[in-house]
């Protein structure tokens, strides 16, 4: 059966997202041509153009897909929303150290790009206060439990996914040395700690 068109161009886009998701991994978003991506994407040079105007509007969209496979995670299980829960911090810690392993080239693809532009330097900003907006209702109530948060709502939960990003880039960077069940038992004590004042 003949592709149409459309099947086309749609397998070409993604032809072209899956290379440069390579090509970013193996050079780093600044170093990256676009030639590097059509070459590694098996396509001509031109037919990037018919897909991506800019090597910053390809980013764009393995952003969006990024945030729309966080969303299909956030929606696919029950779990308990109470911070004051050892369990709840556990899969959330666990959820976030996973998501990011995933989709880590996306994550430093933008992280690169932030230096260099401020569009994306606000985005990565929007996009972490997203994160905290999303699960602000998980502190809740601590001071009904007797609990009593190390700062605001808002600045302690920025310094969970800020000390979960810094040792997931330690860990990649190989300067720390854990497997991926040793960084998540060690973030949930650590954070779990942190917010409640508990053992874990």
């Amino acid at each position: 059966m003949t592709q149409s068109r459309q099947e086309k161009a749609a397998e070409t886009q993604q032809a072209l997202k899956t290379a440069a998701l390579r090509v970013f991994a193996d050079r780093g978003y600044l170093n990256t041509k676009i030639t590097d991506i059509t070459a590694a994407a098996g396509r001509a040079a031109g037919s990037f153009y018919n897909h991506f105007a800019s090597k910053e509007e390809l980013l764009q969209s393995l952003l969006q897909d990024l945030a729309a496979a966080g969303d299909r995670h956030a929606e696919a299980d029950d779990h308990s929303p109470d911070f004051s829960d050892p369990d709840a911090v556990r899969y959330h810690v666990a959820g976030y150290w996973t998501f990011a392993r995933d989709h880590a080239p996306v994550l430093r693809a933008v992280s690169q790009a932030a230096l260099v532009s401020p569009d994306f330097a606000r985005m990565i900003g929007h996009f972490a206060v997203q994160q905290r907006a999303d699960i602000a209702d998980h502190v809740e109530g601590f001071a009904d439990k007797g609990l009593q948060l190390p700062s605001t709502p808002d600045a302690t939960l920025a310094m969970m996914f800020l000390l979960i990003q810094s040792l997931l880039s330690a860990v990649e960077e190989g300067s720390v040395e854990l497997t991926d069940e040793q960084a998540v038992d060690g973030l949930t004590r650590f954070v779990y700690r942190g917010i409640t004042g508990r053992d874990y």
